[in-house]
């Protein structure tokens, strides 16, 4: 029995998808970096700043390796999802501190754009 191969078009939509979601996962874990930069000591629990940023860090690292695995297999890819669990959680995590910081009245500079939607995916009605 053969499996048939992906049509082009949606191997490209695979691949766009991807690169977005890392360019989402990028962005905020970089923003993730900035903001806490921007912690004034004591406002969050002793260590906490230290893990989040180890954190982000790793997170950074691990979407460096899959952007290079991505990059490297010569077909199509999808990332699992238990395997961007994590990533989620540090994203709702740097959300957190966010909303934490402006609370607190700390004057946050201001956000890059996010990466905009590859063309084909802006234009996508599913």
């Amino acid at each position: 029995m053969t499996i048939p191969s992906p049509s082009p078009d949606s191997v490209e939509l695979l691949d766009q998808l991807l690169q977005s979601l890392f360019g989402d996962f990028d962005h905020w874990f970089r923003r993730g970096l900035v903001l806490l930069d921007c912690t004034p000591e004591g406002l969050l629990p002793p260590g906490e700043a230290e893990a989040l940023q180890r954190d982000i860090q790793v997170a950074l690292a691990e979407l460096a390796a899959a952007r290079a695995l991505r990059s490297a297999a010569p077909t199509a890819m999808a990332v699992d999802m238990d395997a961007m669990a994590p990533w989620h959680r540090l994203m709702m995590r740097i959300w957190s501190l966010s909303a934490l910081l402006r609370r607190a009245g700390v004057a946050l500079p201001q956000a890059p754009e996010p990466p905009a939607m590859p063309p084909r995916l802006s234009g996508f009605d599913g």
